[in-house]
């Protein structure tokens, strides 16, 4: 048949081998002195879980059969077997294992394609994220990620999920604001062939498809009305019922939800259910904007360049100081979606040498930005002696913002805030 053979005469050389070599298949009689076969079984699935095992046995009872199966067995044939019948089984151990390779190339795809749900940056805020993330994801709990637009709602759903007993079940992102309105309910219960016009074939909807995982609704601030009742029914029974079919069916799944509105305002305004609100909150996260996280932005820049650098082959580790002052200065409305954006527009730029600051957006080399040294003959209030006084040390250290924090006794973030905010000498704000 093609296969390259060992053959082993007994369990004992068989668990010998297993140790040395990796095999795609075994087949094992049962009854054997010393090493029976559930045991030689046992001992390959130990050393190498994807390997398969056909049993060989003489005994046909149903018991015996259902015994090797529960180890693990891929299937038996009672002796004496057919080469036929053990042809057809090899060629199906054959097509699984495939498939499994496949499966793993595509997962392996998927992750560099969306990336892992690692949560970079070691700042308060970030830190505070972690732990309450690793406090609710074990649990089924409900939770409401709230943030801005590009602060990374959905890298915490999926740590969220990654973290809990449901990661090797699926993740379902659902962009609410995305849904077509006329087609949202078919799209999140699904329906049955001829509920509607168009309706030819009977369709799953998302909740199925997250069965025994995490659906994500983002954006939830921006579902219907007429879903948000539906989407409240189910988690309060745990029901879900196609479009077109009198008959509900209950689904496992956990509801993450992320939004960058006020739901609670919206509750005042009538554009939210109540009930629904104090539903999906049991449990809030909130990510801070990248504003507010100074000190993160360089390990993201870094981590974000070596994520692009990769594909691009270009050196993915260096900036020049400049760029990341320049990078440490913007004030980042677009939070982490802007700075991935920024770092990709470098990327294809900088080819083989650092990032520099004219390989950044434009809007980064136009910023007028208070111009060390400044000095002004007559300071007029408070601020304008702290920047002056932020504006010589810079000017003794050659422009080196860590050493002039340094030796202005401030931290490195607070000596950015104060540049930030500042106004250019002999001008009121």
């Amino acid at each position: 048949m093609g296969h390259e053979v060992t053959v082993c005469c007994d369990g004992e050389t068989a668990a010998a081998a297993l140790e040395r070599n990796t095999y795609d298949c075994i087949l094992v009689d049962l009854n054997m002195p010393g090493m029976d076969g559930i045991e030689v079984i046992a001992r390959a699935k130990q050393l190498s879980p994807d390997t398969e095992a056909i049993v060989l046995t003489g005994h046909s009872s149903l018991p015996t059969a259902i015994a090797a199966l529960r180890h693990g067995a891929f299937d038996y044939l009672t002796k004496p077997c057919k080469l036929v019948e053990l042809e057809s089984l090899l060629l199906r151990v054959a097509e699984r294992r495939e498939l499994t390779n496949k499966y793993r190339a595509l997962k392996k795809r998927l992750e560099r394609i969306e990336g892992t749900s690692e949560l970079i940056g070691g700042s308060d805020g970030m830190r505070r994220v972690r732990k309450l993330i690793a406090k609710v994801a074990p649990t089924d709990s409900t939770v409401l990620i709230f943030g801005e637009t590009g602060t990374g709602k959905e890298l915490v759903a999926r740590a969220v999920h990654d973290r809990s007993l449901r990661s090797e079940m699926p993740l379902v992102p659902i962009n609410c604001g995305a849904l077509p309105e006329n087609l949202i309910e078919s799209e999140l219960f699904g329906h049955r062939r001829g509920a509607f016009t168009g309706a030819d074939e009977h369709r799953t909807g998302l909740f199925e498809v997250a069965d025994g995982g995490t659906l994500f609704l983002d954006e939830i601030g921006e579902l219907p009305r007429a879903m948000q009742a539906k989407l409240l029914r189910f988690l309060e029974s745990g029901e879900i019922r196609r479009v077109g079919d009198n008959k509900p069916f209950t689904c496992n799944v956990r509801v993450v939800c992320a939004t960058n509105r006020r739901l609670d305002e919206m509750v005042a305004a009538g554009e939210f259910r109540e009930d629904l609100w104090f539903r999906i909150n049991t449990f809030e996260i909130a990510i801070p904007p990248l504003r507010d996280r100074l000190d993160d932005i360089e390990p993201l820049a870094r981590h974000l360049a070596a994520r692009f650098g990769a594909a691009a082959g270009a050196d993915d580790e260096v900036f020049t100081p400049e760029a990341l002052d320049a990078l440490m200065e913007h004030a980042w409305p677009g939070n982490v979606r802007e700075l991935a954006n920024v770092i990709e527009h470098a990327m294809i730029l900088c080819d083989d040498g650092p990032i520099a600051l004219e390989h950044l957006p434009q809007r980064f080399t136009s910023l007028r930005m208070p111009t060390p040294g400044l000095k002004s003959t007559a300071p007029r209030s408070l601020r304008e002696l702290e920047m002056q006084a932020i504006y010589d040390a810079l000017d003794r250290h050659a422009g080196s913002k860590p050493k002039a924090a340094e030796e202005l006794g401030i931290s490195l973030k607070t000596l950015y805030n104060k540049l930030n905010q500042a106004v250019p000498l002999g001008k009121t704000a």
